[in-house]
């Protein structure tokens, strides 16, 4: 699977789920609630990490929730990126040379 795929696939979900929002709330999320979720998102991350290291009590012993709450916060990083107008490719890119170059 290529970014460009990624991209487009992440974008399309995003745009189902503000239809939900339209439907269940009158409107889209904003740009910031979208963030906050990420966020919410990344803390679960957190937990579920040091669960799967031993330093929390284990919930899911096949790492499948971990698994999915890693590929959600890559998503939305994809559609907070895509909301502001930010080059997700070339985010990326530039921070990988500026911090290759560093080290």
């Amino acid at each position: 699977m290529d970014f460009k795929e990624i991209e487009e696939r992440s974008l399309k979900i995003r745009a189902k789920y503000h239809e939900l929002e339209k439907q269940y709330h009158g409107s889209e999320w904003t740009v910031e609630e979208d963030a906050l979720a990420f966020l919410t998102d990344a803390g679960l991350v957190g937990r579920l990490t040091m669960s799967q290291q031993g330093r929390w009590p284990k919930a899911d012993e096949n790492n499948a929730e971990l698994k999915h709450k890693l590929g959600e916060n890559i998503w939305w990083l994809i559609v907070l990126a895509n909301r502001m107008d930010i080059n997700i490719e070339e985010a990326l890119e530039g921070f990988l040379s500026k911090t290759e170059k560093l080290l």
